[in-house]
This record gives structure tokens, C-alpha cells and sequence, in this order.
């Protein structure tokens, strides 16, 4: 088994589909990429994980006092974007904070399956991203982050985070170099 998780973030109709309530057009590009990413993963043994921001409409939650609400359960905002589609042998984890890890039992799960190696994937850079990164790297993680895979609604924002992540918390790399090590010896 290998060592390597994929997490797909938040990469649901809400920041997908242009009626989704935090849609941005770059959300929708990235789609395919992670579908070929996740595919390879399947192929060659690499667990994959998906991770969808989900939050209770009409219940106190502290990220919506700072944003607009979104993602709400029960809703087609939360539904993972057309053709993405867990298998059953991925997790699907809910959150309901920037980072991945926060509330979640995702680093549990990690550890359960010997993973030390993350390619993160999904929306936006500058904030799911960038938080699940930097959590990723405190709690002792290899992160990866294929450029393609990953988009934001401000371009200067996205370029500074992937450039922070790939000078403090890993590497930022092409779709082509992360499938060159998926599944394999890094």
C-alpha cells in the first residue's frame, strides 16, 4: 500500500457550478485535472479522500459570522462536482472550518493508513488550501500540490499562496511531476 493520499477539497457544486452561492469560473477548470489525478491514484493504490465543507443552515457557526453562507447540508451546493465521484474504498469527511483537519478525524485516518505523503487538490488556494497545507506540515506531512489542481477567485492571491506553501510547507509542482511520483518513492 502506498504512503500517499490524494485530499480533493471542497471542490462541490457551491464553488463549481456558476449558480453555486462562492462559484468562481477557475473552480470548474480544475475539475478535470483532479478527476485524471484521482484516477491515476485509484490505479495505483494511493488512498483518496474527500473532503467537502459542509455547514447546519440556521445553526450558530463561527466561519459563516465572517462569510457569506454556503455549502449547507441538505443542499446541492454540498454535492461533489459532475463527474467526480467517491469510490468505496475512499473517505469522504465533513468539515466545517478552512482546514481539513480542524473537527475532523481526518489525521486518524491518515495515520490508520500509514500515509505520510499528501497531495492536496480543490478550492480555494488561499484559504481551504493554504490552511489544510500549513496543518498538514505541523502535524509532520509531506505536502504536494499540483498546480492544476487547485484554483482561487483572485490570481494574486493564488500565485502568493502556492508560492508560501512551496517555500514553507512543501511543494508546488505541475500535474505531469505529481504523476510522475503518485504512488511511488518520493
Amino acid at each position: 500500500m502506498s504512503k500517499q493520499a490524494v485530499l480533493v477539497i471542497d471542490v462541490v457544486r457551491d464553488f463549481t457550478d456558476p449558480k453555486g452561492k462562492v462559484s468562481h469560473p477557475e473552480a470548474a477548470g480544475i475539475v478535470p485535472h483532479i478527476d485524471r489525478l484521482v484516477s491515476a491514484a485509484r490505479e495505483r493504490g494511493v488512498l483518496v479522500l474527500w473532503v467537502i465543507d459542509r455547514h447546519r443552515p440556521g445553526k450558530p457557526d463561527w466561519e459563516l459570522e465572517w462569510v457569506r453562507p454556503h455549502c449547507e447540508e441538505g443542499t446541492p451546493g454540498v454535492e461533489l462536482a459532475p463527474p467526480l465521484v467517491p469510490a468505496d474504498e475512499d473517505y469522504v469527511i465533513y468539515k466545517r472550518r478552512y482546514s481539513a483537519f480542524v473537527g475532523t478525524d481526518l489525521d486518524l485516518i491518515l495515520r490508520d493508513n500509514h500515509i505520510d505523503t499528501l497531495f492536496l487538490t480543490g478550492t480555494k488556494t488561499n484559504v481551504c488550501i493554504r490552511a489544510t497545507a500549513q496543518d498538514a506540515f505541523s502535524h509532520n506531512y509531506r505536502v504536494i500540490v499540483p498546480r492544476e489542481c487547485v484554483s482561487t477567485d483572485k490570481p494574486h492571491l493564488h500565485e502568493a499562496n502556492l508560492e508560501d506553501i512551496d517555500r514553507y510547507m512543501g511543494q508546488v509542482v505541475s500535474l505531469e511531476e505529481a504523476l510522475a511520483v503518485l504512488g511511488g518513492e518520493i
